[in-house]
């Protein structure tokens, strides 16, 4: 495994909407693993393919502990709303408050060619929103409010 450079704003890979997955194979499962290694020496919770400049729809989220990876992630229905902070590894000393979807129901295929389907609510929901949104060629400041300079208030878990 590797720890990958990360894309900062600007990177035009960031603003591309990610091609799927054609086929699962040895590369595809090694990104994912870099990609998990690249998220966890970032102290981050998640992060998607472009992130790392690779144009796919891919993402690896780690909430509580639980690692999913997910391969083209569709997110098939959203409830209620809640507001929080975020800041993304890809705008380091950024954050901002994001609204997004309380709950929702994610359907994805995993590294073992299996598809499956997640319901999420709280932070593993506002993750998987985040990194998806990564897939769509947005960024969390293209949707934020408040957006400020520094280091977001420290807090478990914190949306990167």
């Amino acid at each position: 495994m590797a720890v990958l450079e990360i894309k900062t704003a600007g990177e035009p890979v960031l603003k591309q909407i990610a091609a799927p997955v054609q086929k699962i194979d040895k590369r595809i499962k090694k990104l994912l693993d870099d990609m998990a290694e690249t998220m966890y020496a970032t102290e981050g919770i998640g992060i998607a393919a472009p992130q790392v400049g690779v144009s796919l729809r891919m993402v690896v989220v780690d909430v509580d502990g639980k690692r999913y990876d997910m391969i083209n992630p569709e997110i098939l229905s959203r409830e209620g709303a809640a507001v929080d902070t975020e800041g993304c590894l890809s705008c380091p000393d950024l954050f901002g408050e994001v609204e997004r979807a309380e709950k929702i129901h994610v359907k994805f295929t995993t590294r073992y060619h299996k598809v499956k389907e997640l319901d999420a609510e709280g932070l593993l929901a506002r993750c998987i929103q985040h990194e998806v949104d990564h897939l769509e060629g947005r960024l969390f400041i293209d949707i934020a409010k408040n957006i400020q300079k520094g280091k977001p208030p420290q807090r478990e878990g914190r949306v990167k």
